[in-house]
């Protein structure tokens, strides 16, 4: 039977059509170069419950796109894409905001700015915040106030049947509970959420950097540093490889700590001492919080080309011969065209102080995030591409041993096989038999999906 796409509301691209060639690519080149039958654009929770019915009569997949990016495609499907990012409205109403599943964070923070106000989330700009905050949500604010979806106060959700639910602690909470860590695109297709905001703090940015020579030593002053520091900071250390071998690694300790410039220049010296390496360079800037995000964010414009990432939770401590083993092999024998990155995330503080079970996000016990990234150049023969996916697995594999198993699902890693334990450790069972509540024929899915438990 043909597809009557007339019949749909909003703006239907199909092949063919202007704007179609555009509308279908997915966010990296990475990802597989899939043609979807249509990709349609809904401004309403009833446009979207229109598809989801279409798709059903004619037994088509579809896949949830909310405007920002997915590293694993999942945003992308051969059947019907439903892009939601039409949606964009963002509303305050005394200490909530409410925005559609479409907004992206800089839309959002422009917003709250008027009202001197934020949400706890990332600095980059483009980043959408539905996706963000169903697979958690870290960023500045992290380690004072938490996830993005431990700031989640409710959702809208049109589900799989052409239901749409309001759900919150109150209503629907088992599937309030999945979504927060676990629901990006498996459940239903999450059209507004609101959030509880907060004002927006002050804050100090920094940013400094270290001899290469000094890479080990700094990287186990700052596992034992960073995690267990105030709450009000935020401090990510990079080890970066550029694609251009005759440029040196760098080394750099970069964020932010809410609160005044002298409390977070003494926290840095300590840190320094503590590290035994003078930095080569530091700079801090005592900033409205809005800007400091937009500092951040700018930072280190991403790598163009093919990137590969792999990333790990940890629960203590790496070992000096560990660090020692990783730093030698994120800097040696460089490849010409091959970049590299480890990117150290603290984690503690309001992150941990939310109970295993309280939400589906698993990961409460780490003290810090490791991610691995590897790119190569987008004319780099197909030979580069699979030595930076080489470099990545080992420089992964050597430090396994000391992780917690555990994956931030906002990062997903296709290749893994015990992806349920690694995304959802022991929430997995609970998010199985709110799947099948849900969901109860799997009709949205992708590759890792949660699938319901069995009746």
């Amino acid at each position: 039977m043909a597809v009557d796409w007339d019949t749909l509301p909003g703006e239907v691209v199909l092949p063919g059509t202007p704007g179609y060639e555009l509308a279908r690519k997915p966010a990296a080149p990475l990802l597989p170069d899939r043609r979807p039958l249509a990709v349609v654009r809904c401004a309403s929770a009833g446009d979207v419950a229109e598809v989801v019915a279409l798709a059903r009569r004619h037994g088509l997949v579809c896949a949830a796109r909310s405007g920002g990016h997915c590293f694993a495609g999942r945003s992308s499907t051969d059947g019907i894409v439903i892009d939601v990012s039409p949606m964009r409205m963002v509303s305050v109403s005394g200490d909530a905001v409410t925005v559609g599943a479409g907004a992206r964070l800089g839309e959002i923070y422009g917003s709250l700015a008027e009202h001197a106000l934020t949400v706890p989330a990332g600095c980059g700009p483009t980043v959408g915040i539905a996706g963000l905050t169903l697979g958690g949500g870290l960023g500045i604010l992290g380690r004072s106030r938490g996830l993005t979806c431990d700031n989640l106060l409710s959702a809208s959700v049109v589900l799989a049947d052409g239901r749409t639910v309001d759900c919150d602690e109150h209503h629907d909470a088992g599937l309030f509970w999945a979504l927060r860590g676990a629901g990006g695109g498996q459940f239903g297709v999450v059209t507004s959420l609101t959030f509880r905001a907060v004002p927006a703090p002050p804050a100090t940015s920094f940013r400094l950097t270290w001899r290469p020579a000094d890479a080990a030593r700094v990287i186990g002053a700052w596992q034992a540093w960073a995690p267990a520091g105030p709450d009000e900071l935020a401090a990510s250390l990079l080890l970066t490889v550029d694609g251009d071998v005759e440029r040196p690694p760098m080394l750099t300790l970069s964020g932010a700590m809410l609160g005044a410039e002298p409390a977070t220049v003494e926290l840095l010296g300590s840190f320094a001492a503590m590290a035994g390496a003078e930095p080569l360079s530091a700079v801090t800037r005592h900033l409205p919080f809005h800007e400091a995000k937009r500092r951040l964010a700018a930072e280190g414009p991403p790598w163009p080309g093919y990137t590969f990432s792999k990333s790990e939770f940890f629960n203590r401590e790496l070992p000096e011969e560990a660090i020692a083993a990783l730093v030698a092999h994120v800097v040696g024998e460089r490849a010409p065209g091959q970049a590299r990155e480890l990117d150290f995330t603290p984690w503690g503080g309001a992150y941990n102080r939310v109970p295993v079970h309280a939400t589906a996000f698993a990961h409460r016990e780490a003290i810090f995030l490791l991610k691995h990234s590897a790119a190569a150049g987008l004319d780099a023969p197909a030979g580069a591409r699979d030595a930076a996916r080489d470099w990545l697995g080992r420089s992964h594999a050597s430090v396994r041993r000391w992780g917690s198993g555990g994956v931030y699902p906002n990062f997903p890693d296709p290749d893994l096989t015990d992806w349920p334990r690694a995304y959802h450790g022991a929430n997995y069972g609970r998010l199985r038999r709110v799947k099948a509540q849900y969901d109860p024929d799997g009709f949205f899915r992708f590759h890792q999906a949660i699938p319901p438990s069995n009746p």
